[in-house]
């Protein structure tokens, strides 16, 4: 397959992720960049849930993304907390009418659907070539991976088999290791 062929076919994938995000978001008056914030902010770890996390993965200016949070924030789905030991960093954090939008319209109902249809197998492959070339292309444009803290390499276990960010010099939550973090670096 080309790479023509391919990049056709992502963009195809998309657009009908787009459509049915649209007809999902409809009723909540929301746009889908909005709904990207939501959905990066549920899985953002506690380095990552700044305005700064969300300019950088959503890869929009701060003052689009200062809007959007700004929309967010005025609708009750999100809150801003101020950092306990830096004050001027701030953390953004979902509310419960921001998480039941989330749960309501993600994952989006035709990827599930589809989905069904296909073997764990198949998925299972499809998930292993699209996190292959993702990271590749992240590479290739040197952007930041934004993945999980479990499989950074600043991310260690201690003797008493918790975490440890060997990056902040902070332990981490079994929680938090599962989390997306805009510092991670590959093994």
């Amino acid at each position: 397959m080309s790479t023509e062929l391919l990049e056709q076919l992502i963009e195809r994938i998309s657009g009908v992720l787009r459509h049915d995000t649209r007809a999902q978001l409809s009723s909540e008056g929301l746009q889908p960049v909005q709904l990207e914030a939501l959905a990066y902010l549920a899985r953002a770890n506690r380095y990552s849930d700044t305005p700064m996390g969300v300019s950088e993965y959503l890869g929009q200016t701060k003052g689009t993304v200062s809007q959007t949070l700004k929309v967010l924030e005025n609708r009750g789905l999100l809150t801003k907390v101020p950092d306990a030991e830096d004050r001027r960093v701030t953390h953004l954090r979902l509310t419960n009418r921001g998480r039941d939008i989330l749960a309501r319209v993600r994952p989006a109902p035709v990827l599930q659907a589809a989905a069904k249809q296909l073997t764990p197998q198949t998925l299972g492959a499809l998930h292993d070539h699209l996190t292959e070339l993702l990271k590749l292309m992240q590479q290739a444009n040197q952007n930041r991976s934004f993945a999980q803290c479990v499989g950074c390499k600043h991310n260690s276990g201690t003797e008493t088999g918790e975490f440890w960010c060997n990056l902040t010099q902070e332990p981490l939550t079994t929680e938090e290791v599962q989390l997306i973090c805009r510092e991670f670096e590959a093994p």
